[in-house]
């Protein structure tokens, strides 16, 4: 069976994952994707980055406003003092000379008064200080209003973030959710081809026995038992694989049986047109790169309001009875030069402002093509799907004419074998192209970020591919 997407990762998760019990629990389609929305640890994670910037952005509503703070200190010093006292001794000498009479030369001579060379002034204290201040500024250059934005761009991010991710697991879901029923069909068409086959292989053996067919053709017989044999159990093994793939993505402890049978739309879906127009408005990749645009636009009003002047009030009070110490008034404040080039900043931020634009346009070019390609896939797989239909009734057909030869006497047991491999053969292809189909659908709605609405086109599909 040609699924290598679901096997692949049904394998990893076998891997790294504990064993889930063998009971198993009908799910549909709807079902397990509400399951997983809501215990999806990427989705959860891709939330919280979405509730941050928007717990981060409400708390800078109030940015620019004014600041209130409440200061109080309680304080101990000890400061000491040292004075040299030698200049005024000598001072003192130089004006006890000059007098009329010298000190020395009185009557009774007097000394001439005399300092210590040094001394040492101490004072000591303790004391608390408390006061209330305030700052509120008043023009900023709309500073304020750039950080807020910018804030409010990186929760855009976010939330495309958030829903890519969606979209993305949307996708999964699909993969694992159909590929377990694609499996499951296989695995059945398998079994009852054996089922058939061994019964045709028991009467060879009798006919071989009664002489009616040849050893070569017994061995025929043999050969093709033991061929369905081995790609009964290969199927088998495949569908338990994609069933524990479906039950860890859905956080189940049970094997999950989908109940949503393989769809196919006949006629064909919406034009290319719808899907395009659809893509542009809704695109999660689109959504990212405005938002990174509106960042760098923010950057740069941030720096042009660097170079405009500050104007601020400011108020300050102690906080004690009587006469209190206070002061009010307007600052202004307005940065001449620095170090840092303003007008080079200004030139990146405008680069990357040319960058996002640059971005946007390719983006809207990629994502035009993915949707074109994925349109297609759909188109292509749908027709493809169409054209098994006369393949099926013609294997069935052979079928029937086989048996009823073998009744009859006409036919060999061979013959028979053949046609009902090629029956198994052409059945589990259509299943494969309508397991293709719906995977192109889900790629297509997830390009367009519409994958939300895969559960509308489940509602309108006129041929399901039910399991046998």
């Amino acid at each position: 069976m040609n699924s290598p997407c679901f096997l692949l990762t049904a394998t990893l998760c076998l891997v790294t994952c504990a064993p889930v019990k063998a009971q198993p629990q009908a799910m549909t389609f709807e079902t397990a994707w509400e399951r997983v929305k809501s215990s999806s640890d990427q989705l959860a994670a891709a939330q919280a980055a979405v509730d941050g910037k928007r717990l981060q952005a409400q708390a800078l509503q109030g940015l620019g406003g004014p600041v209130v703070s409440l200061s109080a200190a309680a304080y101990a010093y000890n400061a000491n003092l040292d004075v040299n006292l030698d200049p005024v001794n000598q001072r003192l000498t130089q004006i006890s000379q000059q007098l009329p009479i010298p000190l020395q030369n009185l009557p009774i001579p007097l000394p001439v008064p005399q300092f210590p060379a040094s001394y040492t002034f101490n004072r000591h204290d303790t004391g608390t200080t408390k006061s209330i201040s305030a700052v509120w500024p008043i023009y900023a250059g709309g500073a304020s209003d750039a950080v807020r934005g910018f804030v409010a761009a990186q929760g855009s991010e976010a939330r495309a973030d958030a829903d890519k991710t969606g979209h993305e697991l949307a996708t999964l879901l699909v993969q694992r959710y159909f590929g377990a029923q694609l499996a499951g069909k296989v695995a059945a068409l398998r079994q009852a081809a054996l089922d058939d086959i061994r019964e045709h292989d028991a009467a060879t053996a009798k006919m071989l026995s009664a002489g009616v067919i040849s050893r070569v053709e017994r061995l025929q017989a043999q050969a093709a038992y033991e061929e369905a044999r081995r790609n009964a159990l290969k199927a088998q093994d495949e569908a338990e694989l994609a069933s524990i793939a479906l039950a860890r993505t859905v956080k189940s402890e049970t094997i999950v049986k989908p109940e949503t049978p393989l769809f196919v739309l006949t006629e064909a879906i919406e034009p290319l047109p719808h899907f395009l127009e659809q893509a542009l408005l809704r695109h999660p990749g689109l959504a990212r790169v405005n938002a990174k645009k509106s960042q760098a636009e923010q950057l740069h009003q941030g720096q042009e309001a660097l170079r405009k002047p500050q104007l601020f009030a400011f108020g300050q009070r102690e906080l004690k009875t009587g006469h209190a110490n206070w002061i009010g008034g307007l600052g202004v404040r307005w940065t001449l030069f620095d170090a840092v080039d303003r007008n080079a900043l200004a030139a990146a931020s405008n680069k990357q402002i040319e960058q996002a634009e640059r971005s946007e346009a390719q983006a809207r070019s990629d994502i035009g093509l993915l949707v074109e390609k994925n349109w297609r896939s759909v188109e292509q797989t749908r027709q493809q799907f169409l054209a098994t239909a006369a393949g099926v009734a013609l294997s069935r057909e052979m079928l029937r004419l086989r048996t009823a030869a073998l009744r009859e006497g006409t036919g060999t047991a061979l013959e028979l074998i053949d046609a009902e491999v090629n029956q198994a053969k052409v059945e589990t292809e259509r299943a494969q192209v309508a397991y293709d189909y719906v995977v192109a659908l889900a790629r297509l709605l997830e390009s367009c970020g519409l994958s939300e609405e895969f559960g509308r086109y489940i509602a309108r599909a006129d041929m399901k591919v039910m399991s046998p």
